[in-house]
C-alpha cells in the first residue's frame, strides 16, 4: 500500500512537471505581447527576463523529449540544433538594435566563448564528475576526433585568421572572404552531421560498460514527442521575440556597469548552454560519455557552422560590419583550449584529472573575461 502511494505520489509530480513544461512557451509568449504593448517599463522588462529564461529551459526540455523519441545520435542534433537556432536568434537580435560599431564583435565574442564554455567548461565538468563517480570512463575516439578536427578548422577560419588577412583592416573579412568562411563552415558541419547520423553512426553511440545495459527507461509516446515538437516550435518563437525586447536593456547594463563588451557575448553563450550543460552531466554521471561528448562538441560546430552563414548573410544583405579576429590573450585560450581538449580526446579512456585541467583553463578565460 505504502509503495502505491509513493508510485502515484510519483506520477504526480512528474505530470505536474510536464504540465509546467508546456505552459512555460505560452507564458513566454503571453509576456512577449505584454512587453510589444508597453515596452521600456522596469517590471515588464523583469518579467521578460524571467520569461525568456523559463522559455529557454522549456525548448531544450522539448528538444530532449524529442531526442528521446528518436534516438542517438539523433538526440544529440536535435538538442544541438535548438540551442544553435536560440543562439542565432539572440545575435541577430542583437545586432540589429545595438550600435553598429559594438555589434561589429558580437558574433566573434559569442562564438569564442560558446568554444570556450564547451572546451572548458561543459566538457571538463563532464570528465571530473565522471570520473569522480566512476573512476574511469570510455568513449569513441573515432567519434571525438574528427569533431575536434572539425572544431578547430572552423575556429581557425572565423576566429584567427580573420586577424592576419590583409584585404580588410583590423579582424574583418571582404566580402568574397566572408562567403566564403559561410560556405566552409556549413561544408563541414555537413561533413559532420553525415557522418555522426549516416555513415559512422555506430562511433556516436554510448560504450556499455562491463555488466551495464543502457536500456531507455522510458522512451516518449509518439503522442508527447508531437507535443515538444509543437512546445519546441513555440519556445524557439519566444525566445526570438523576447531577445529583441531585452537586448537593448542588457547591452545597457553591462556598459554602464563598467564591464567589457565582451560579456555580452558571454552572457548569450552562457544563458543559451545552461540547460545543455546540464544534460551534458548528467549523462556523465549516468556513465554515458559519449553522449556527453556529443552534446558538447555537437553544439560547438553547429555553434559555429550554422551561426556564421546566417549571420554573414544578414551582415552583408544589410551592410553591417563584422569583426571576427581575436585578439593577443583570446588568441592564446583559444589555442590553449583546444590543444588540451586535443591531448584529452586522443585517448579513448579519461579520468577526474583531466577534467580539471579543462576547467583551470574555464577559470582563466572567465577571469579574463571579466578583467582583461
Amino acid at each position: 500500500m505504502t509503495q502505491d502511494a509513493t508510485n502515484l505520489a510519483s506520477s504526480a509530480s512528474i505530470s505536474w512537471v510536464e504540465r509546467l513544461f508546456v505552459a512555460l512557451p505560452f507564458v513566454g509568449l503571453g509576456v512577449l505581447a505584454l512587453a510589444l504593448a508597453q515596452p521600456g517599463k522596469a517590471f515588464v522588462l523583469l518579467l521578460s527576463a524571467f520569461a525568456l529564461i523559463g522559455a529557454v529551459i522549456a525548448a531544450v526540455h522539448h528538444a530532449e523529449v524529442v531526442a528521446h523519441r528518436v534516438g542517438e545520435p539523433f538526440g544529440t542534433l536535435v538538442l544541438a540544433l535548438a540551442v544553435t537556432i536560440i543562439e542565432v536568434a539572440l545575435i541577430v537580435s542583437m545586432m540589429l538594435t545595438a550600435d553598429p560599431a559594438k555589434a561589429a564583435t558580437l558574433t566573434r565574442d559569442t562564438i569564442y566563448a560558446t568554444v570556450l564554455i564547451i572546451t572548458g567548461g561543459v566538457i571538463g565538468l563532464s570528465l571530473l564528475v565522471g570520473g569522480l563517480r566512476h573512476h574511469v570512463q570510455a568513449f569513441h575516439t573515432e567519434a571525438a576526433r574528427p569533431a575536434l578536427a572539425i572544431l578547430m578548422a572552423l575556429s581557425a577560419l572565423t576566429l584567427v585568421l580573420p586577424r592576419f588577412t590583409t584585404s580588410a583592416p583590423g579582424g574583418q573579412y571582404t566580402v568574397p572572404q566572408l562567403v566564403f568562411t559561410a560556405v566552409a563552415s556549413l561544408v563541414l558541419w555537413g561533413v559532420f552531421i553525415f557522418g555522426q547520423t549516416v555513415r559512422h553512426r555506430d562511433y556516436f553511440l554510448d560504450l556499455e560498460g562491463p555488466g551495464e545495459a543502457h536500456a531507455d527507461s522510458h522512451i516518449p509516446s509518439r503522442r508527447d514527442a508531437w507535443i515538444s515538437l509543437l512546445g519546441l516550435l513555440l519556445a524557439l518563437v519566444a525566445v526570438v521575440g523576447l531577445a529583441k525586447m531585452l537586448s537593448p536593456s542588457i547591452e545597457a547594463k553591462v556598459l554602464g556597469a563598467g564591464l567589457p563588451h565582451a560579456v555580452i557575448g558571454l552572457i548569450i553563450a552562457m544563458l543559451v548552454l545552461a540547460p545543455e550543460t546540464v544534460a551534458a552531466v548528467r549523462a556523465a554521471l549516468a556513465n554515458r560519455l559519449q553522449t556527453s561528448l556529443n552534446l558538447a562538441l555537437g553544439s560547438a560546430l553547429a555553434s559555429i557552422g550554422l551561426t556564421i552563414p546566417v549571420v554573414v548573410s544578414v551582415a552583408i544583405y544589410l551592410g553591417l560590419p563584422l569583426d571576427l579576429g581575436l585578439h593577443g590573450k583570446d588568441l592564446v585560450l583559444l589555442l590553449l583550449s583546444l590543444l588540451v581538449s586535443l591531448v584529452t580526446l586522443g585517448s579513448r579512456r579519461t579520468d577526474f584529472m583531466l577534467g580539471a585541467v579543462h576547467l583551470v583553463v574555464f577559470a582563466a578565460f572567465l577571469f579574463l573575461t571579466l578583467a582583461p
